[in-house]
């Protein structure tokens, strides 16, 4: 029995190698289960510690703002949105058909955690997904146009199943901004799903940039067939903190 403990942890079943030492220290407690039995609770416990590990890496790498539960959101009518709205995009059907999500809303009406619950789901999904405040990522691709990693810093984004932005249209587009995100939005087109979280209405949006043949080309492929969610009600940030989170 030793060697077989020593075998499962030498091809990295440590969860069914513990599962399989429970077993020894406690027979009775698997004594009227078959052989068959026996080992499918082996092979269950060993599953279950690769998918859990397999979350913890997913949610490090995609850097969520906020640790939102998709469990917790609530859907009060006087927030503007409705179940119908959200129960698609909880079972990752924009995930599957590469559509765009648009988030907007006042300051502190619960844009953010809802992109970060969404994140959370399509973790769950097993989906590579990666959080941004849109200026930090415009920083990064313009320190790329200088190093060389612009290139690699496209094909990285492009391969996220889910890329979330937040903060759009905090500032103006300016220079080769305008350009560099349709880059990285033409790549993604109808492939992949990207999420937009802004203050500004969709409507609002063409007037941010400078170049109106490059904003025409961006827009439509952000708005083309997207789901748009716009959020209303008070700040949820001057209730108490002791308060259950809405989303709102």
């Amino acid at each position: 029995m030793d060697l077989i403990m020593t075998q499962l942890r030498q091809l990295k079943m440590a969860a069914m190698a513990k599962a399989l030492e429970l077993q020894r220290q406690n027979p009775h407690n698997y004594s009227g289960l078959s052989f068959e039995e026996r080992l499918g609770l082996l092979v269950e416990q060993e599953q279950l510690s690769r998918d859990n590990t397999r979350l913890m890496r997913l949610r490090k790498e995609a850097g969520l703002r906020l640790r939102a539960s998709p469990e917790e959101l609530k859907y009060p009518a006087r927030r503007g949105i409705r179940p119908e709205q959200l129960t698609p995009l909880l079972q990752g059907h924009h995930l599957n058909y590469g559509q765009n999500v648009l988030i907007t809303g006042a300051t502190g009406c619960g844009k953010t955690y809802l992109a970060c619950a969404l994140g959370e789901q399509a973790c769950r999904q097993n989906k590579k997904v990666r959080y941004y405040r849109l200026g930090r990522l415009m920083e990064a691709l313009k320190l790329g146009h200088s190093d060389g990693s612009y290139l690699k810093q496209l094909s990285q984004l492009q391969k996220l199943d889910l890329l979330i932005l937040d903060d759009w249209g905090l500032e103006g587009f300016k220079g080769k901004q305008i350009s560099d995100l349709l880059d990285v939005i033409e790549d993604r087109y109808e492939q992949r799903s990207t999420v937009i979280v802004s203050q500004l209405p969709v409507s609002e949006w063409y007037g941010l940039m400078e170049n109106p043949t490059v904003a025409d080309a961006l827009l439509d492929r952000l708005i083309h067939n997207a789901h748009r969610l716009e959020l209303t009600g008070e700040s949820q940030r001057k209730k108490s903190l002791a308060e259950p989170a809405e989303v709102s």
